[in-house]
């Protein structure tokens, strides 16, 4: 509307010469980027009726011509804007079952399970994606709270869908396997035969890190099963300590090269502390220089936060650390164990 009003006022104001209302047609080609079909006709019309209004008081002005263009103009903007219409409708719709998707195999996690409080941080590197191979869950079991946080290696829906076998799995197993170990053998059973159904595109077969965490009810204690994934980081007491597994345990899929192996730490969880589970795409954020992002540093300062208020400062963090951008799947847990009513004050 702009442009017209613009164009139409230099046409009546300035000599003949200069002809402005030869841009007239250009109001109906942006309008289409923007508006729907109908109004962008009417537009169109309107413009018709300022070239015509034009001819006579200038009837030199090749109005037939510029009439011409008009119309045929509008014709091709009413088509375009019906066009791009239905893609916006398409691209609502497939956001719509991403989301859905998203929900089934990163439904939001409770906020607490008993005297532990959880939050979670998923980032897609992609700016229009919604799932990734990042993966994570919490169940409160009968032998404590398990939490499991995982990286699929791999690439579109293939890496998505064994995130999503890998995740079943534990929902299931969670509740039934009394130790740690059986429910990594169970993942492991269930992504070897999801590799084997659907394999990747980017690689022989899938495989996957992961970390299980149970922390039992009133124990005072962690264990934590690290398969191949990043180490966790503790804040206690004002500390920050990043545990390393004693043994190294095989990553998902990779038993048949590296050997059935799997070794749980227990550490002390007690009131007050908090553990933030990640994945590689935080460590693995890179500065305009090249640094990666450092994490042990950056909890020292922030690691005192609330685990909501510390996620949110690691989001916006992380995305000013690599200049708005992210070139790698985040996710993150942040765990903190509860002061019981007694132990408040």
């Amino acid at each position: 509307m702009i442009v017209t009003v613009l164009v139409a006022g230099l046409a009546f104001s300035t000599p003949r010469e200069i002809a402005f209302s030869r841009l007239l047609p250009a109001a109906p080609a942006l309008a289409a980027a923007l508006w729907p079909v109908l109004p962008t006709v009417l537009l169109g019309a309107f413009c018709l009726l300022i070239m015509i209004s034009l001819s006579f008081f200038y009837t030199d002005l090749g109005t037939p011509y510029t009439a011409a263009a008009i119309v045929a103009v509008t014709l091709a903007a009413a088509y375009a804007s019906h066009l791009r219409l239905q893609r916006e409708e398409t691209l609502f719709q497939v956001r719509l079952v991403a989301d859905a998707a998203q929900k089934v195999l990163l439904r939001p996690l409770p906020h607490r399970i008993q005297d532990v409080e959880i939050e979670s941080l998923y980032l897609a590197a992609q700016e229009q994606a919604r799932i990734g191979g990042d993966f994570y869950e919490a169940a409160d079991t009968p032998y404590g709270v398990r939490l499991l946080i995982g990286d699929v290696r791999g690439k579109g829906l293939s890496a998505v869908g064994a995130a999503a076998a890998v995740i079943n799995c534990f929902r299931e197993n969670a509740y039934d396997q009394p130790d740690l170990r059986g429910i990594i053998h169970r993942l492991q059973t269930t992504i070897a035969r999801y590799s084997a159904a659907i394999p990747a595109d980017d690689q022989p077969e899938h495989f996957a890190t992961a970390l299980i965490a149970e922390i039992p009810h009133g124990s005072g204690h962690v264990r934590i099963l690290n398969c191949g994934h990043p180490p966790p980081v503790f804040v206690r007491a004002g500390e920050v300590h990043v545990l390393d597994p004693s043994l190294a345990s095989t990553p998902l899929n990779l038993s048949a090269l590296l050997g059935d192996h799997y070794y749980v730490d227990t550490v002390a969880f007690v009131p007050g502390d908090q553990m933030l589970l990640y994945t590689d795409g935080v460590t693995e954020t890179r500065d305009r220089t090249g640094e990666f992002f450092p994490l042990p540093d950056w909890m020292r300062q922030h690691g005192a936060a609330p685990p909501r208020e510390l996620l949110d400062r690691l989001h916006g963090d992380l995305l000013h650390y690599g200049g708005g951008r992210i070139d790698d799947d985040v996710a993150a847990l942040a765990v903190r164990c509860r002061h019981t009513s007694g132990q408040e004050h």
